[in-house]
């Protein structure tokens, strides 16, 4: 296993990545690169994020390196510039315009480089009536309709943590984009701008919904469709502990399995016939809490009912499938996420804990020919 934070295997080996530090959606975003093997410089500001957690548990920068660049400094741009000049993506999340004031912009990359894919990650995007106005994933989501979507009718919208917006509509589209982008600069050696908007990514995770609702198959408001929790045997139940199971065998074979392990046979029919989903809502509801949540896992397991006990974040890397496939890894002691996907002819791993800031200054200055990032603050 390669030394923290340096370029090891994977599918992006070889490739250079500038991350101008921020929190959220950006580290993540870079995180990923540097999973998949790519070489991801952190730049850290002096002070710090100011995320409020130990750099040394801040796991969304592991298998990264870090420097220490004061960009209001005199010479802080040129010598991002100069990391900016070797690298093939940079990634930044201010707002629109604040990297440009900084000297670091993308025409001021592009001068130095014009092979460099330059991606900005942002909520509202770059440009429209918000695009200078600070937000966080609520508020992103909020206006796409997606978190209108969550939750039960009459009471409020359900906040899915920040996955929804800030990981899956920012991070990832960040990181789809930056890598079609890359492969454009490869094939013509020109750059590009990619500005990766957390509205736009969560909108279009909606895609199918639209074409539902268009085809007169979805209702615009919560708990009334199939996969919202309106449906009787696609959501959760309590179990006799209090805790809860997922059900989903949305398929005739695969609910006719469930009712059958469940103990309501008769309830067959009800699958087909809305009228009768509130009969079979509460059929189900009564017979779940008659068992512990340890108990139902023992009766589906090994069934297709579409059947699974919810887990808490803690219990999560126990369940048997999960540890079967290393999904969850122990690196310095913390458990966590292990690299996703996978890959046949270049397995990722995690190489190395969180980048703490500053602390491969002289490495990244010797690696990347970069030798003022020596100087002065770093």
């Amino acid at each position: 296993m390669t030394a923290a934070g340096t370029p090891g295997h994977g599918p992006l080996a070889g490739v250079r990545v500038v991350e101008l530090a921020g929190i959220g959606p950006g580290p993540f975003a870079a995180m990923l690169l540097a999973d998949l093997g790519a070489d991801v410089v952190r730049v850290d500001r002096p002070g710090g994020a100011g995320i409020g957690v130990d750099p040394a548990h801040d796991i969304v920068n592991r298998n990264k390196r870090s420097v220490i660049v004061d960009l209001k400094a005199e010479d802080g741009a040129s010598r991002v510039l100069d990391l900016a000049e070797r690298a093939d993506i940079l990634i930044e999340g201010y707002r629109p315009g604040v990297a440009e004031r900084l000297g670091v912009g993308p025409e001021d990359c592009r001068a130095r480089n014009p092979r460099l894919v330059y991606g900005r990650m942002t909520g509202w995007g770059q440009e429209g009536p918000l695009a200078h106005r600070a937000g966080h994933d609520v508020a992103y989501i909020a206006i796409t309709g997606a978190l209108g979507m969550i939750g039960e009718p009459g009471r409020p919208p359900a906040v899915p943590a920040n996955l929804l917006g800030d990981y899956a509509g920012g991070s990832l589209y960040l990181v789809v984009g930056v890598l079609a982008a890359l492969n454009h600069a490869r094939a013509t050696g020109a750059g590009q701008v990619v500005d990766a908007a957390i509205v736009d990514g969560t909108a279009h995770l909606s895609t199918m919904i639209h074409g539902m609702i268009a085809a007169g198959g979805w209702q615009d408001r919560r708990a009334a469709n199939l996969l919202d929790g309106g449906c009787p045997y696609y959501g959760t139940y309590e179990t006799a502990d209090g805790l809860y199971m997922a059900v989903g065998p949305l398929e005739q074979r695969f609910y006719d399995e469930f009712t059958e392990l469940l103990g309501i046979p008769g309830l067959g029919p009800a699958h087909k016939d809305p009228a009768r989903w509130e009969e079979l809502r509460g059929a189900v509801a009564d017979r779940f809490r008659t068992r512990t949540r340890d108990e139902w896992t023992a009766v589906f397991e090994g069934t297709d009912a579409c059947v699974a006990p919810v887990l808490s974040l803690r219990e999560a890397p126990g369940h048997p499938h999960l540890a079967a496939r290393g999904t969850f890894v122990d690196h310095g002691g913390v458990t966590q996420p292990a690299p996703a996907p996978r890959f046949s002819a270049t397995p990722t791993a995690v190489r190395g804990g969180p980048a703490l800031p500053g602390a491969d200054t002289a490495d990244v200055a010797r690696d990347w020919d970069v030798p003022r990032l020596t100087k002065g603050d770093g």
